[in-house]
This record gives structure tokens, sequence and C-alpha cells, in this order.
């Protein structure tokens, strides 16, 4: 299984201009840990995360209204391909201890996957071993 089937492409996107209290409202508003950074062409810049709020601003007493995403945000993203074998991904977010990874093509967000994703896949690979083996009963 790809990336290309299991991420989720209803993403809420975040401009690196936009201040890092915009970022944190998007963040709760949409019940979500992170945001992708784009440009407005659409090119990944970076993921704001909840964790980079805290820590990026909120530790160091700036104010969120006059601090914007692209001072707080990880600009060293790990992403993957839409191509990339679901496995593969896992093991690549396991050895960068990220809980997100960002699919990219030719420099566009095109999806986002999840560790959350990634379990669904394992479960169903493991369920599906299971039905193959009691049918071989």
């Amino acid at each position: 299984m790809t990336l290309n089937e299991i991420m989720s492409t209803n993403l809420v996107q975040i401009d690196p201009m936009e201040s890092a209290a915009v970022a944190a409202r998007a963040l709760a508003r949409y019940n979500v840990g992170a945001l992708p950074v784009c440009d407005a062409g659409g090119r990944l810049r970076g993921i704001v995360t909840d964790r980079d709020l805290v820590v990026r601003c909120l530790a160091l007493e700036t104010s969120p209204a006059n601090t914007r995403v692209e001072e707080v945000m990880t600009s060293r993203v790990v992403s993957a391909p839409p191509d990339m074998d679901a496995a593969e991904a896992a093991a690549l977010m396991g050895r960068r201890q990220i809980r997100r990874l960002p699919v990219v093509q030719d420099g566009q967000l095109r999806g986002m996957v999840s560790l959350s994703d990634l379990a669904g896949v394992e479960a169903e690979r493991a369920l599906g071993a299971i039905s193959k083996n009691i049918a071989n009963f």
C-alpha cells in the first residue's frame, strides 16, 4: 500500500507570514497537532506544531500576535513522495521520531500521513493475514 492510498488530502495549511496566534487558533479549531506551512504557490516551507508554538513562542514570552509562523515553524521537514510504501514510511517516521509525514510531489504538498493512518494499515495487514490463515484451515 502506498502513501497516496492512505494520506489525508483535506488539509488545513497556513502561510508563513501569518501570526503564531492565527496558527494556534487553527490548531484548536480543526483539532490537529500540526499545520503544514505553504507559500502562495502551495510549496511546502515547513510545519508548525503545537509544541513549536509553546517552545519557540510562549516559553520565550514572545507575543503570538506579533510572531510570524515562519519564526517558530520547523523548517527542516522530513517528507515523502506519494508512491512511497506505507511500511517504508513507518520506518522513516520511526527513525526520524516524527508523528506526521507530509506527502510532497514536485515541491507541492499533496497530503499528510500520521501515525494513526499507518496503524490502520498495519491493522488491516494483520487482519488480512489472519483471514488468510483461517481460510487455509
